[in-house]
């Protein structure tokens, strides 16, 4: 088992690598970039205060000053009226006076000494922004998941026993439609009834905690973290509790009807001693093992509507953000950390299986 982890690990740095340089690749292909950001952000500045001024419409604003050449707006789409040594300077700041070899070279070695480089657009370097927001996205994704868990497994476990009972019928109708509705779908359903959105007020509309968090006492901070946490959880639980309840009621039927849950109860033993002393190690198999991978699901995709409906500065919405500004140093800086925290989470996915049925030996096949 230790030559299989040992081989898991070295194939880490050549994945993340394989998976930086694609990303790469797309983002060089793709239309705009944070130079245009800028260009943009200064243009509609000035159009709106000349606008105000003279009266002059964004043609007007946007001539080229006279004795000012056209060779930045050949490369830059809306530099037109910018300084050319502005755009270079920019352009060195950023490092795209490199070519796409050297800047990726560049970014490779940085990360490998988890140098992730600093935001375009923020004063702070990226590992200070994935650790400012970390908190709230790991607040959704632990608490989302470990309700998840504790619904399903019983409910799982429920309808396998119950299986074709009236009870059995009721609660799959329940998951079905649960399943069918999206987690944002049901976020804003929810923001409607409970958030002011047009019925009841009972639950804040957005952020963490109160503007007055810090002079509550701890149980009243324990009460509005969970008060505000509520909306945003329940979207995530109902969109992710389906497949995990029928994966169980699938997973116990199967060990059910097999020969040593017979003999088992023809030694007499109980129905509880049958189905959690013998069946549930081997159902929960799946089940348990899935647990790091459901987690940085959770962490990581799941939550990124979820944040930014309820306003939550989360992962997600840093990565959103960042997305629709061209922050790219934020694009792939937490790229890479989430790459890389999902190869290790896989890695330990497997010695979960390991671990919870040591016939399973993943050294004996090829990697």
């Amino acid at each position: 088992m230790l030559g299989y982890i040992v081989r898991r690990l070295l194939l880490i740095p050549l994945t993340l690598l394989g998976i930086i340089a694609v990303n790469f690749v797309f983002v060089q292909l793709a239309p705009g970039g944070p130079i245009e950001q800028i260009m943009a952000r200064i243009e509609g500045r000035t159009t709106e205060a000349t606008a105000r001024i003279s009266g002059t419409g964004a043609a007007e604003t946007a001539r080229p000053a006279p004795g000012q050449g056209s060779s930045a707006a050949s490369k830059y789409r809306g530099a037109q009226g910018l300084d050319p040594e502005f755009i270079a300077n920019l352009e060195k700041q950023m490092g795209f006076d490199k070519p796409p070899l050297e800047r990726f070279w560049r970014m490779v070695t940085s990360y490998a000494r988890f140098d992730l480089g600093k935001s375009y657009f923020r004063d702070a370097s990226v590992v200070d922004l994935i650790l400012e927001k970390l908190p709230v996205s790991a607040s959704l994704g632990i608490w989302s998941t470990l309700i998840i868990y504790l619904i399903s497994i019983p409910l799982g476990v429920r309808k396998a026993v119950r299986d074709g009972s009236r009870f059995d019928v009721a609660s799959s109708w329940a998951i079905i439609v649960g399943h069918a509705i999206p987690g944002f779908l049901f976020a804003i359903l929810l923001i409607i009834v409970f958030a002011g959105g047009r019925y009841l007020h009972w639950f804040p509309l957005r952020g963490l905690t109160s503007d007055n968090w810090e002079a509550l006492s701890w149980p009243a901070r324990i009460l509005d973290y969970a008060w505000h946490m509520a909306l945003p959880v329940t979207a995530l639980v109902i969109g992710g509790f389906a497949s995990l309840t029928m994966l169980t009621k699938n997973a116990f039927l199967e060990e059910i009807n097999k020969q040593y849950v017979l003999t088992a109860r023809a030694k007499g033993l109980t129905e509880h001693r049958v189905l959690y002393g013998h069946v549930f190690r081997n159902a929960m198999l799946v089940v348990i093992a899935g647990f790091p991978a459901a987690l940085i699901g959770m962490l990581f995709t799941g939550s990124v509507l979820i944040e930014v409906i309820f306003s939550l500065d989360g992962i997600g919405l840093l990565g959103f953000e960042a997305a629709m500004n061209r922050d790219y140093p934020v694009m792939f800086g937490t790229l890479y950390a989430f790459s890389l925290l999902g190869l290790v989470l896989g890695l330990i996915s497997d010695l979960t299986y390991h671990f919870v049925d040591p016939r399973i030996d993943f050294a004996a096949r090829e990697v």
